[in-house]
């Protein structure tokens, strides 16, 4: 399997880096072909709702001059791309939030007739880490990422949150347990 990693947190050696490392080893050690974006060192811009992409529905079809389009690019030839982020107020790092913004020149006609979508079936799946809890902390961040799956047409593969997060050091053998099932879990046919 072709998978993509999106790392959204800004710093390389954090808590996400870390759980999110545990992930891509064992999906190595199963056999899957991993490649790992640092969005953080990306030239990244956000979308100017423009609809220039739409007007190429078979395409990325973004008219911006960064690295995005080559992140799409990669994403559509992916059959699982796993979005990972530090919990930043409610939501996902501006890194990541500014990736997903521009998938919307991934899908045409969403709520319509004919709607498509150049991910169609593809498996994500989402790694949150934050220091406080799930409850009232990171929920809608769970939320809005599977609603997202709609307009993409895509497959949740899997969520998963490490709440209580204050070091790399402190991350223990059961998160890293916890990292490793969830590799499996997120590759397992539906």
């Amino acid at each position: 399997m072709k998978i993509i990693t999106l790392q959204g947190s800004p710093r390389k050696k954090g808590n996400t880096a870390k759980v999110l490392s545990w992930i891509e080893k064992e999906l190595i050690a199963l056999g899957h072909d991993v490649e790992s974006i640092f969005l953080n060192t990306k030239n990244l811009k956000g979308c100017l709702a423009c609809g220039k992409c739409k007007e190429r529905p078979d395409t990325v079809g973004c008219i911006q001059k960064d690295d995005i389009p080559e992140i799409l690019e990669k994403m559509t030839r992916a059959n699982l791309v796993i979005f990972a982020s530090p919990l930043y107020f409610l939501g996902v790092s501006a890194q990541l939030k500014t990736v997903i913004d521009r998938t919307f020149s991934l899908y045409v006609d969403y709520q319509q007739p004919g709607h498509a979508s150049l991910i169609d079936c593809q498996r994500q799946a989402l790694l949150v880490t934050g220091a406080g809890p799930y409850e009232n902390n990171a929920e809608t961040t769970f939320t809005a990422f599977g609603r997202m799956q709609n307009p993409h047409k895509t497959i949740n593969a899997g969520e998963l949150f490490i709440g209580s997060c204050s070091t790399p050091d402190k991350l223990n053998d059961s998160i890293k347990e916890k990292s490793m099932a969830f590799a499996h879990k997120i590759t397992e046919e539906c």
